[in-house]
């Protein structure tokens, strides 16, 4: 039996919710490597929703776990009915949800709060001994409960390429050792048993995102 691992969504699209290529390039890479994947998304609201043609918020309300179905096609859990007990490793894909739905990073940068089921969530693995595969945005929830764990979300000087990368000395300021890596790179904590990756927090081709999302989670799974 291959690996049991738990992949968090945050919703369905990149402003408000799990970007949607990372959440599937996860899924793909975790199959080809033969593992179960168990979906799982918290049941609250999200903290807006963003059209995405235009970029701009609407007065639309959405929940985060019947968002995250879509991606799931329907198979996603609530959140709060996880058992670590029965998964071997956690991954967390970025977008804006986990900034705006999994903590409020998007809000109040490294002055966040996480939600505390995510919390809970990351700290039970964490505690366990078994690994957590953080890529794009969301390596700042490790940033915030795993203090002085080490991660890349890509480079830490802003140009066109980074366009994100002040988030790297942000991570820095909170005591985080941040390690440059390129999108198909990625970095592995191995006291804490971490592993990230920048994914679209780096401005490339689709396809050098999805190699750095496969090089995560086989270094998750050979952690597992």
């Amino acid at each position: 039996m291959g690996k049991k691992v738990a992949v968090v969504l945050s919703g369905c699209g990149v402003y408000d919710g799990s970007e949607v290529h990372e959440s599937s390039a996860v899924m793909v890479h975790l199959s080809r490597e033969g593992a179960q994947v168990e979906l799982y998304a918290p049941d609250i609201d999200q903290m807006h929703v963003v059209n995405h043609i235009k970029g701009q918020p609407t007065e639309e309300k959405r929940n985060v776990l019947v968002e995250s179905a879509r991606i799931a096609r329907g198979n996603v859990k609530d959140l709060a009915t996880l058992n670590v007990k029965e998964l071997d490793a956690l991954i967390i894909p970025g977008g804006f949800g986990v900034a705006k739905n999994l903590c409020s990073w998007a809000v109040d940068g490294k002055d966040c709060k996480v939600s505390k089921l995510v919390e809970d969530t990351i700290k039970a693995f964490h505690s366990a001994k078994k690994p957590i595969g953080l890529c794009c945005i969301s390596p700042v929830l490790a940033a915030k409960i795993l203090p002085g764990c080490e991660v890349t979300v890509g480079h830490d000087a802003e140009c066109e390429k980074w366009p994100y990368a002040k988030t790297a000395e942000a991570l820095k300021e909170l005591g985080c050792k941040h390690v440059n890596k390129n999108v198909d790179e990625v970095h592995v904590d191995v006291k804490h048993k971490l592993v990230t990756t920048s994914a679209f927090m780096c401005n490339a081709p689709i396809h050098t995102i999805y190699d750095g999302i496969g090089k995560m989670v086989k270094e998750v799974l050979k952690l597992a």
